[in-house]
């Protein structure tokens, strides 16, 4: 009996870092392992964020989706789930219980919490997944729960690693599962799906105990408040800092809507421990002495709306940034952040506060393996064909050179990006079709709305601005008294009279040279006389709108 066809379609991560998903059919079959989102660059103007392009999955109505297996909860994973969920209605979730009270929050917070079952693992538990039979093992990452899957397949084992690094000395004690790793091995691996995150660095990913000893010198020395920010999910540095702030007798008060809802949860689960009378509310800091407090907050990327964002622009309600203040990035940058970051940091230096942040202090470290860590999980496992994930190309590149050098020959390694259908049986591996694997918009309440059209008249108005001839015609097309003009980012009005003229002499030469046209016709042409006399003069192009009124 022929065994159904093996097949794996990265939606997300493959060419990108961020909005992590990923299809592996077998047949008619399929599970989805994660559905992430990713942060926008900043020529995406007014974008909130991006998640996958999974048209793929509702187009294909003989493809029965049996789960969606999330590896970790931080937000490159989980952060399109109600987007994935209310459309996929029913697809059961598997999560360890981290992750899963993350996903809760999110469905909840979506009224979604209807629309699908939780189904909570622990890391080493076996998942039976439709006819999928997953093997999950347990990972150290930058977060708790992390792990990654063995997939059992009629051709062979898939092992897809989640975002790891070997680290031997982790926060909470539970190191990777080298006898899992080893136990693939023996018993084959197929193929390995690696995350590339940091393929082009050499060496070892520190610990997280760096963190701590650095840590300890900044309470240690702060003589003032200790702000301390970080991404919403990472609750194992949430850990560290509610320790030290035992250790030097601090309050510690949490400072974004997403962490706080983040520490409730991970509270009431017991993931995270911190005393009732060690926390305080955020609107109750100015009460407490400034060595005496240390704040949680979002927005180590720099984003404007959340806590860092605002008190670097003195607009958060209920903190400010004061001279002495020890305000601390504990978070790696994500590429296309780097501008919004610095100028974030740049201003809280001009507020008067201290800002540690990597490389100037070891006050983050990565969650994800280097080069001798990606060997030293493709010498544990010994894949006959490998595919790196989660990352740019370039990155996928890197870690596709370091497989060679791990002797996997070249035409057992694939580079994929989104969309590319990668095929595999126990003989080979080959490239199929493409299919939608590029990117969706979410602006507010919209999804998918905000399309490559939308986005360049928005960068020409964020460049150029605009410019409005409102004009009053009669029956005959005679002008009516004189046109109105607005501008907005182009010029200002006030100071450019010589310029609003010669627009409004451009406005009463077309009206009289199109006047026997259809009033499109006239609006059209005098739309491009207005943009080619504005050039003209400024080397500028503003966006024109015309409006003619016929009375």
């Amino acid at each position: 009996m022929a065994k159904p066809n093996l097949r794996i379609i990265p939606l997300g991560g493959c060419g990108e870092i961020g909005k992590n998903m990923t299809v592996i059919e077998l047949g008619s079959d399929a599970i989805i392992i994660d559905t992430g989102v990713m942060f926008p660059a900043n020529d995406m103007l007014g974008v909130d964020y991006i998640i996958p392009d999974f048209r793929y999955l509702l187009e294909r109505d003989d493809l029965t989706i049996h789960g969606i297996l999330y590896t970790h909860g931080h937000e490159d994973h989980t952060g399109a789930v109600a987007h994935v969920i209310e459309a996929l209605r029913g697809v059961p979730i598997y999560a360890t219980p981290l992750t899963a009270a993350l996903l809760e929050v999110k469905l909840r917070g979506a009224n979604l919490e209807q629309e699908t079952t939780i189904n909570v693992f622990e890391a080493g538990d076996v998942l039976h997944v439709g006819p999928f039979k997953v093997e999950s093992f347990h990972q150290c990452h930058s977060i708790p729960d992390c792990v990654g899957f063995g997939i059992n397949t009629p051709h062979g084992l898939i092992v897809h690693s989640g975002d790891y690094k070997f680290d031997n000395t982790p926060i909470d004690g539970k190191k990777p599962d080298y006898a899992k790793l080893a136990e693939f091995s023996r018993r084959g691996v197929l193929l390995l799906m690696g995350d590339s995150t940091n393929a082009e660095i050499p060496g070892w990913t520190p610990s997280e105990q760096v963190v701590t000893e650095a840590f300890d010198r900044v309470f240690r020395e702060a003589k003032g408040r200790i702000i301390i920010a970080t991404f919403a999910s990472h609750i194992s540095r949430i850990q560290q800092v509610a320790n030290f702030a035992a250790k030097y007798g601090r309050k510690l008060a949490i400072a974004g809507h997403s962490m706080t809802e983040n520490v409730k949860m991970a509270r009431k689960m017991n993931l995270l421990q911190i005393d009732d009378d060690r926390l305080i509310d955020v609107q109750r800091i100015s009460s407490v002495p400034p060595h005496e407090i240390v704040v949680m907050a979002t927005g180590s990327q720099g984003e404007p709306s959340a806590v860092l964002g605002r008190l670097a622009t003195g607009q958060h309600r209920h903190m400010d940034v004061w001279e002495g203040d020890t305000i601390v990035l504990s978070a790696h940058t994500i590429p296309g952040n780097e501008e919004s970051v610095s100028r974030t940091i740049n201003r809280l230096f001009q507020r008067g506060a201290n800002v540690l942040y990597d490389p100037i202090a070891p006050v983050h470290v990565s969650g994800h393996a280097r080069q001798e860590e990606m060997k030293l999980l493709m010498s544990l496992l010994s894949p006959k064909f490998f595919m790196p994930v989660h990352g740019e190309l370039r990155h996928l590149k890197a870690h596709a050179r370091l497989a060679q050098q791990m002797n996997i020959p070249e035409e057992n390694i694939v580079v994929v990006e989104n969309g590319v259908v990668v095929e595999v049986d126990r003989h080979s591996i080959r490239l199929g079709e493409r299919v939608p694997g590029g990117y969706v918009f979410v602006d507010g309440s919209g999804v998918g709305d905000v399309g490559k059209t939308v986005m360049r008249d928005r960068e020409i108005l964020a460049r150029d601005g605009f410019l409005m001839v409102v004009v009053n015609v009669d029956s005959q097309g005679r002008m009516l008294g004189e046109p109105e003009i607005i501008s907005r980012g182009f010029i200002y009005l006030r100071n450019a009279d010589e310029l609003i003229e010669q627009v409004k002499n451009v406005v009463s030469d077309v009206l009289i040279q199109t006047r026997a046209s259809r009033n499109g016709k006239r609006r059209e042409r005098l739309q491009e006389s207005i943009s080619r006399t504005l050039y003209n003069e400024t080397k500028r192009r503003p966006m024109v709108f015309t409006v003619i009124n016929e009375h």
